[in-house]
Order: structure tokens, then sequence, then C-alpha cells
């Protein structure tokens, strides 16, 4: 199984039809292990997020890599086009009440727990890959790569959608 989250502007899953999405596979850790999984078990599910609303949509189906050129400009953004897309096949679909997303307060920055005496994503990977790097340099990395290797995508102060990188 794979848990892989994905995200890009609203409306970055393409609805090709009434029982087909097409997700963008954007660049992210260069290991593909989504990818690799899919091609041993496509089975997958997908829950989607959506910020200040509650309720989630939960999707299954089955999933195939697809390259097609024209279904792949469609999802540019920011110049950045992905080099391959995840086109699930509906099984079902259906809403999930929001109770969980209430008691967790995931919309809600005032009632987010604090993070002091956690270790940060720099350390966490360090650790776990036993890097032989001094943490400063690890955190670098992590810094370079959200600034060097992501889009970004903000809305200006009139609500207008500006890209940037």
């Amino acid at each position: 199984m794979d848990i892989s989250p994905k995200g890009d502007p609203g409306g970055f899953i393409k609805v090709l039809d009434s029982k087909t999405l097409a997700i963008p596979d954007r660049i992210g850790n260069h290991r593909g292990d989504t990818l690799f999984n899919l091609l041993e078990n496509p089975a997958v599910a997908v829950v989607f997020m959506v910020p200040k609303r509650k309720e989630v949509v939960r999707v299954n189906g089955r999933a195939e890599i697809a390259r097609d050129p024209e279904l792949l400009k469609t999802m540019t953004v920011n110049g950045h086009q992905p080099d391959l897309a995840i086109i699930v096949r509906v099984k079902e679909a259906f809403f999930h009440c929001g109770k969980s997303m209430i008691r967790s307060g995931l919309w809600q920055p005032d009632m987010w727990g604090s993070v002091d005496g956690l270790a940060s994503y720099g350390q966490a990977v360090k650790d776990h890959a036993e890097l032989p790097e001094p943490i400063e340099a690890v955190e670098q990395m992590m810094a370079d790569n959200e600034t060097d290797r992501l889009y970004l995508y903000r809305t200006t102060q009139s609500g207008r959608a500006n890209h940037s990188r």
C-alpha cells in the first residue's frame, strides 16, 4: 500500500468522465514509490480534503499510469507540466461526515497543538537515512528543496490567482 499526499491549485484533479479521474504526478522525492506500487497493485483510494470544508470525499478504484501528452498539457501549472499522470477508474465514491475534521480542528489554527519538542523534518530525515551531514546542512537542503524545486500558487489581495516560480 502506498499513501502519497497530492496537491495543487483547486481543480488540479481532472474529471475525464463520470467514472475517470486524472491526477498529475508532480516532482517529489524522486523515488517513484507510488508509481512502482501502482504497477504491483493498482487498487487505490483517494481522500479529498478541501480547506474550510469539514466533510471529505473518498474515491476507491483502480489506477494506471498515463503519459498522454494532450492530457499532461492540461495539467500544466505555471509552466510545470507533469511527466506522468495517475488515471483512476472509479469504482465507488462517497462522502464521509465531518466529525473527525471537527474534532481535530484541522482548519482552525487556534486549536492546533504545539510542535515544541518535535523533531524537525530535516532531523527526521537525517535520523531515518542515517545521514552523516550535520543537521544544519540537511535543514538547508530541505529549505532549498522548497524554494528551488517548488512552483507556488498564491492568491493576490484582490483574490485573483498569481503563479510564481
